[in-house]
This record gives C-alpha cells, sequence and structure tokens, in this order.
C-alpha cells in the first residue's frame, strides 16, 4: 500500500475489510443467490443510514484497490446503478488520498438511483476529475486516458438478468480489448451472479464481491471473468443469517471423513476397487482411472476389461490386476468404477444391465455408463433399483443426454441442473467443468469446486477423477463427502502442477497422480492426529 493511499480508510468509515476467496478455508464458504442478498441489502438498509451501505462499500474498495491495483493513475468506469455508485464512491476516496483517478460515468447523472446521485455531488464537490459518457460513438474503439494503470469496472452489478447488449455490451468489448489490467466491483460486469454465464462479460485481473460470494463467480464463464476473488462484508454479519443457496468445496466440508491411515492396517483395510471399462481400443482409460485409484490408497485395484483377450499387465504399475470382465469377483470388491473407455455396443449393455444387478456395492458411474443410461430405460430401471450408493460423473453433454435436454439448457443453469440430475437419479451428481458442481439427491446444498485449472482440458482427466472418487468409496468414504474430496484433490493436483511450471497446455492425464497423492497426504496429516 502507497504510503498516500494509507489514509483512505478511517475509523468512521467502519474498518471494513475484506478477506480472499480461499479454497482451502478452514470454515465452509457460503455462497448466496441475487435474491438472498437482496434481502440481506434490504434488511440492512431498513437499520442503516441512508447512504451508509454504499459509503462503505465504496470506502472499502479504495483500500482494496490501494493493496491491489498498480501503482499510477486509475480509470473508474462507474455505471448507471449502484454499482457505479461504490465505483464513485471509491474514486472519491482515492481521490482525496492523493491518488491520481479519473471518473467516466457511463450514464446520465439526472437518471442515476438515489445513492449513486449521492455519490456522484460528492465526487463532483471532491473535484474528482469526472466526464459523462453516457453518449459514446460504439463505431469505433475508445482509446484510455495516456498513464492509465488499471481501470475499474464499476459498470453492471448482481441486477442483470440478460445477457449485456448495446452500449454496455460496446463497454465491455472495450474493456476486454485492451491491455490494461481490470479490477472488479461486486461482479465483472455482463457477468449472471447466479449462473455465471458471461457472454459477454469483462474479464478482471481481480474481483471484490460485497456482503458475501456468489456462485455465478465460480461457474462456467466466472471463473475466466472474476480472476482473484476477495469478499468483503462491508460491516454486516459474515457469514450471512440467510439461508446459503450453496457452499465452495473444500476440506471444511469433508476432512473429517477423509480415511484414517493406522500403523496396523494392511492392503484390505484400504478397500478393493474394480474400475471396469476398456472396449476394444479404449484400454488406456480403464488403466488411468485405476492408477489414479492405486496413487489415491485403495488398497487392491482391479480392473476388468470388456475388450478381449484382456492385457495381461500393466507394465507402468505390475501392482494391479488384470481380468476379463467376467472374471472379476465382484463380491470381493468394496467398490466399483463403471464406463471408462466402456463403449455402447451390445456387449457393453449387457455388461452395465449384469454389473448393476450384482452385488449392492458403492458405485461411481462414468463415460459410456451414463450414455448407455440415458439411451437405455431398462438399465435406468435397473439403477433404480440398486440397494447402495451411486456417484455419477457426467459433462455436459452427458448430463444433457441423461436429462433429455439440449446442452445449452445444462449450461444455461448447471447448478439447478446438477440438482435436477441429482433428484432424478438418487444419485450423488458430479457435473464437471469449470467450476464443477456436487449435488445431493436429498437436495442439501450444492457444492462448487474452486480448485483446478486448463491444465485438466486433457484427456484421461475425468477418467482420473472417476478412479480417485472410486479409491475413496473403497476406503470406505460417503459418497458426497468422497465427490466432494476426490473433486477437490483432482484440481489441486492440476494446480500444484501449473504453480510448479508445467502446463497448463500440454499436461496429461498420468501427470496427476503424483500432485494429487501429495494433496491426499496433506490432507490426512491434517485431518488426522
Amino acid at each position: 500500500m502507497t504510503s498516500s493511499a494509507a489514509a483512505v480508510i478511517t475509523p468512521a468509515d467502519q474498518g471494513e475489510g475484506w478477506h480472499a476467496l480461499d479454497a482451502a478455508a478452514p470454515d465452509p464458504v457460503p455462497l448466496y443467490d441475487v435474491a438472498a442478498i437482496r434481502r440481506i441489502e434490504h434488511a440492512a438498509l431498513a437499520q442503516l443510514p441512508a447512504f451508509a451501505l454504499m459509503s462503505r462499500a465504496g470506502a472499502t474498495a479504495a483500500r482494496w484497490l490501494a493493496c491491489h491495483a498498480p501503482e499510477g493513475a486509475l480509470l473508474f468506469l462507474a455505471g448507471p446503478g449502484n454499482n457505479g455508485g461504490d465505483a464513485l464512491v471509491a474514486a472519491t476516496h482515492l481521490h482525496r488520498a492523493g491518488r491520481a483517478v479519473q471518473v467516466w460515468l457511463a450514464a446520465d447523472p439526472q437518471r442515476l438511483p438515489v445513492d449513486a446521485a449521492t455519490a456522484w455531488q460528492q465526487a463532483q464537490a471532491a473535484g474528482v476529475p469526472s466526464s459523462v459518457m453516457a453518449q459514446v460513438d460504439t463505431s469505433h474503439d475508445l482509446p484510455w486516458p495516456a498513464g492509465t494503470a488499471a481501470v475499474i469496472d464499476g459498470l453492471l452489478g448482481i441486477g442483470l438478468s440478460r445477457p449485456a447488449d448495446g452500449t454496455m455490451a460496446w463497454w465491455i468489448a472495450q474493456l476486454n480489448r485492451g491491455a490494461l489490467p481490470v479490477y472488479a466491483l461486486d461482479i465483472p460486469s455482463g457477468l449472471s451472479a447466479d449462473t455465471g454465464a458471461g457472454a459477454p462479460a469483462v474479464r478482471a485481473r481481480r474481483t471484490l464481491t460485497f456482503i458475501a460470494g456468489k456462485p455465478g463467480l465460480l461457474t462456467l464463464d466466472g471463473r475466466d471473468c472474476a480472476g482473484e476473488i476477495d469478499i468483503a462484508p462491508i460491516g454486516l454479519d459474515y457469514p450471512p443469517h440467510d439461508t446459503p443457496r450453496g457452499l465452495v468445496n473444500g476440506p471444511a466440508l469433508f476432512s473429517t471423513a477423509l480415511p484414517r491411515r493406522h500403523h496396523a492396517s494392511n492392503k484390505g483395510t484400504h478397500g478393493a476397487l474394480a474400475v471396469i471399462g476398456g472396449n476394444l481400443g479404449m484400454t488406456g482409460a480403464p488403466l488411468l482411472g485405476a492408477r489414479a485409484a492405486q496413487w489415491l490408497g485403495a488398497g487392491k485395484v482391479h480392473i476388468g476389461f470388456l475388450a478381449q483377450p484382456a492385457p495381461l499387465l500393466d507394465p507402468l504399475h505390475p501392482e494391479l490386476m488384470l481380468h476379463a470382465v467376467d472374471a472379476l469377483a465382484l463380491a470381493s470388491m468394496s467398490a466399483l468404477v463403471i464406463g471408462p473407455g466402456m463403449g455402447t455396443d451390445a456387449g457393453a449393455r449387457q455388461q452395465l444391465a449384469r454389473l448393476l444387478q450384482a452385488a449392492p456395492l458403492p458405485l461411481v458411474l462414468d463415460a459410456d455408463a451414463l450414455n448407455l443410461l440415458a439411451s437405455e430405460p431398462a438399465l435406468a430401471g435397473a439403477l433404480a433399483a440398486r440397494g447402495a450408493a451411486t456417484v455419477m460423473t457426467p459433462h455436459p453433454l452427458e448430463a444433457a443426454r441423461l436429462m433429455g435436454v439440449p446442452v445449452a439448457e445444462i449450461q444455461r443453469d448447471r447448478l439447478a441442473a446438477a440438482a435436477a440430475l441429482a433428484a432424478q437419479w438418487q444419485a450423488v451428481v458430479v457435473l464437471k467443468g469449470s467450476g464443477s458442481v456436487i449435488a445431493a439427491p436429498d437436495g442439501s446444498p450444492w457444492t462448487l469446486n474452486p480448485t483446478g485449472n486448463a491444465a485438466l482440458a486433457s484427456a484421461g482427466t475425468g477418467d482420473v477423477l472417476a478412479g480417485m472418487l472410486g479409491a475413496l468409496l473403497a476406503q470406505g468414504m460417503a459418497p458426497l463427502a468422497a465427490a466432494q474430496a476426490a473433486v477437490w484433490i483432482h484440481g489441486r493436483a492440476a494446480d500444484v502442477l501449473v504453480a510448479e511450471g508445467t502446463g497448463p497446455a500440454g499436461v496429461t492425464a498420468s501427470e496427476l497422480y503424483a500432485p494429487a497423492r501429495a494433496v491426499f497426504n496433506q490432507l490426512l496429516s491434517t485431518a488426522c492426529p
């Protein structure tokens, strides 16, 4: 923080601070939809003096920018709503502290909401350099003022209920085309706070979100748009008393359920897992899953191949036991993973039907097993008749097939889609993608996963996740906790690789094994006495 900015916040400003949204937070991090945030705001406004909430938000934003924005002049883009008012307050604080700032108001000052109008009047009284940009020529790009170090996005807030268009879409394009770093207040303009849809939306380096976290910051387009996320309660109770829509996935949710490792244990203590799939030309998929399960602590790992003849040996991991699928002793298994490389031919259908009617074991259904379920009502009935827990790990296209809807409908609201799938199939569902969603069939709050990066956009990483999840089930974890832990560890392993200089481009699925094992053991050392 610069010496001139140190005086931005005074005790009279309530001393509001912020905290980073931490993927490994010791306490569960709640997420609230727009309706809940509005209820919280209205309750606060009923108890506070006029303009107090905006004053707090803007003052906190000023101090946040003094900490995180680069040295130099800051350009504030203020929109027509209260998000623009927050930006105006922040600019005024920084101007008074001696920071070079400029405000472009992308709105008619006479039509601002009451609090935002007050913020504009205060900025004018303080002499903040300002220009009204309500009318702009959108036929060409607008150059930023010379010497600008960063742009502050205060164009649109959480109230946006449809894709940005017209002049606002042009402003968003200006921000995204420019070379300057962008810092967003509350939410990147154009991004849906509830769903993460952002076409178009500002792509910010960092976002300061007010009151509490919003799900849209963490899924679909949210991860690309929000950058690093900080939460500013602005003097209100945190976490809020309102019921959250969901939670950020993290060790706080699953660490106590992790399988403890005792000195007197043996390979049988940690379960036997079978990974079943590997039809002709696809034998690598179950190998990836089985190897991942071995690295994540399963005591014994088998593979049941549909391809005949089945491979006799995994030369990289001879610890794995390879069989033809019909030769697997299912009754001796602790859990099954079905689907990697399975195919969807008649033989695959017959095997899935047989397996669903076999021993009632905890089960992970992935890849082609999901496609077969979507196309065969009899298989869906067999799954429903099972007496054991099921976890399903669809990507958006597989989810669309399971629900019988277009992929666009799944992506339109990933949170609702995951919850609907979990209820429809009475299974824990991991809807994969940027910000994977984990939903349980009992309607409990879903969780949004904050770990992972573009390194996971590589063939086979889904097979690795399925194997990791199966390993945790085989070691006795409950389905929801196992899904939360596997997804978090899987993403964290990719984060470790990138932090160490491997990727995100060119990472292979098998490179996840070693960092995943390290992450898992770190969790065990923290969770277990």
